[in-house]
């Protein structure tokens, strides 16, 4: 009796394990990847929400949605210059240069918008400066991991 106990005991054991998917060496965890597509989803949306929700003219609407746009393309591209002039992997200079402008000009456009912008008040400018560096941060964080997992399984 005490022997069917233990064979079963056994069989529960053998049915409990997972199947474990190894991480490479550098590759980002899980985890970190998915807080990092939440980090820019909750920063492109609640900047998209406000924007929609705002008592702005169109125009305005307009110029602030280009500014996201441009300053998640900047901070893309000026990420992966960064990186493969790190990596060793030929970046023109003008193209570096380009990278670089293109992310302060975004940066610089958010400030100033912000700063002139007299319909808006205080704690809203907050709101759409803080969901903007999220989007930016997040953004530079998921080309990284995208770049380290593939360098992860180019090694193997």
């Amino acid at each position: 009796m005490a022997n069917e106990n233990e064979i079963l005991l056994d069989k529960g054991k053998q049915d409990d394990t997972k199947m474990k998917v190894e991480r490479k060496e550098g590759e980002p965890t899980p985890a970190f990847k998915g807080a990092s597509w939440a980090a820019l989803l909750v920063g492109a949306v609640t900047y998209l929400i406000g924007l929609y929700n705002a008592s702005m003219q169109l125009n305005e609407k307009g110029y602030y949605f280009a500014i996201l746009v441009f300053g998640l393309y900047s901070a893309v591209s000026l990420q992966k210059a960064v990186r493969d002039k790190y990596e060793g992997i030929p970046v023109t200079n003008i193209y570096y240069g380009i990278s670089w402008f293109a992310f302060i000009i975004s940066v610089a456009l958010m400030a100033i918008g912000l700063y002139n912008a007299t319909s808006i008040v205080l704690s809203e400018k907050g709101f759409y400066g803080m969901a903007f560096v999220l989007s930016l941060f997040s953004a530079i964080t998921i080309q990284k991991n995208i770049r380290d997992t593939q360098r992860a399984r180019e090694r193997d």
